[in-house]
């Protein structure tokens, strides 16, 4: 243990907040392996439809819901539908659709968000969304950001 460092209940040495991880060794020839259960991002597109709801109040209902949620990129929007666009820090595509799932419904009330149902869910990794890209096919880069009507 290194001087001054504290012990953990173990024994094994803890660090202090601020102080950085010790390094590990990869013997020459050896890959680096990333450990599977570390978070990665997934690009989400959210489709939510319904009766249709004055202009307005959709617009303000998803405005709340990007002051509420500063992780949302863009949103699309109609008098009967609308589209949320983001990027989900999660471990595996399951987590982050399930978090998906539950946007609307959880914020509905606190946004002010339509009686809507999920009508589409599409998450993919940030490897398959930026080749898409590159190809020249699927969602067009989250620009502009904000709120706005298709």
């Amino acid at each position: 243990m290194r001087p001054g460092a504290a012990a953990s209940r173990d024994g094994a040495p803890s660090r202090a907040a601020g102080e950085e991880r010790a390094l590990t060794s990869v013997a020459a020839g050896d890959r680096y392996e990333e450990p599977a259960d570390l978070p990665r991002l997934w690009h989400v597109t959210l489709s939510v439809s319904g009766e249709e709801a004055p202009l307005k109040e959709v617009r303000r209902g998803l405005e709340q819901l990007a002051h509420d949620h500063p992780f949302l990129l863009t949103s699309r929007y109609a008098g009967d539908h609308a589209e949320i666009r983001y990027w989900e820090e999660a471990r595996d595509l399951h987590d982050a659709a399930a978090v998906a799932l539950r946007l609307w419904g959880e914020h509905r009330q606190t946004s002010k968000l339509p009686p809507w149902e999920i009508v589409g869910l599409e998450v993919i990794d940030r490897e398959t969304y930026h080749q898409r890209i590159a190809e020249g096919y699927g969602p067009a880069p989250a620009t502009p950001v904000g709120v706005h009507p298709f």
